[in-house]
């Protein structure tokens, strides 16, 4: 990954350019990736984040989530139902654990779970996997985040994938995954996939708050509750 100053301010100065050549010509990530090293980096990802919409992407999505984390614990709460279970047990999670990254991760697998997703659609985590199945699982994945955790070791590795590369890894945590990932997707202007679309809603229009004038139903009854 780049991290020199002279490529920092080459993808600032090219800014407009490459804007045009992703909103113009769509390329894929493969090719993107080769065009503009430079910019698959956390530093890079959050600085074109803030020159596209003018807001800071990673605290701003940590500290939004970490707002609404106790009214969304007790929203999970009171859902009834098969999704209700799924929630309590993602609540038990939440209660037992002292590590903020682990409080931010329940909480945005609560919220797929709350909008009738599924978490591991988001976040694909391969626990004492072979390296054979891993690249078969993310091979498939349009858009994700991964986390692969080795039982025989402490090691992990936790990372971003688009259309089945990994285009970042050895992240600090999942929530920081998902940030990138979010941040990545503004990037390349990419479309949400179609079973997360509810959730990314969610993320885009009352976490980071952009462009929240107009919201389905079910995320417009999630902001109701959570700024009664």
């Amino acid at each position: 990954m780049w991290s020199c100053k002279g490529c920092s301010e080459k993808v600032v100065q090219t800014f407009a350019y490459r804007r045009h050549e992703v909103v113009r010509d769509a390329p894929m990530v493969e090719a993107f990736m080769s065009r503009w090293p430079g910019l698959f980096d956390i530093r890079e990802i959050n600085a074109e984040f803030k020159r596209i919409t003018t807001i800071p992407l990673h605290s701003k999505f940590f500290s939004q989530l970490d707002l609404h984390c106790d009214n969304l614990r007790k929203l999970f709460k009171r859902r009834g139902g098969q999704l209700g279970q799924k929630l309590r047990q993602i609540v038990a999670q939440m209660d037992d654990c002292e590590d903020v990254d682990v409080a931010r991760e329940c909480v945005i697998k609560g919220v797929c779970i709350y909008m009738g997703e599924d978490p591991a659609k988001l976040i694909h985590k391969y626990v004492g996997v072979d390296e054979a199945n891993i690249e078969e699982g993310i091979g498939a994945t349009t858009i994700g985040v991964f986390h692969l955790k080795d039982c025989s070791s402490a090691d992990e590795d936790i990372g971003v994938v688009l259309e089945g590369i990994r285009v970042l890894s050895n992240l600090d945590s999942v929530p920081t995954a998902v940030a990138m990932l979010f941040g990545l997707i503004y990037a390349m202007n990419l479309a949400y996939p179609a079973d997360l679309r509810y959730t990314f809603e969610v993320l885009q229009k009352i976490v980071m708050e952009l462009d929240g004038g107009k919201l389905s139903n079910k995320a417009l009854s999630l902001k109701n509750y959570l700024y009664e």
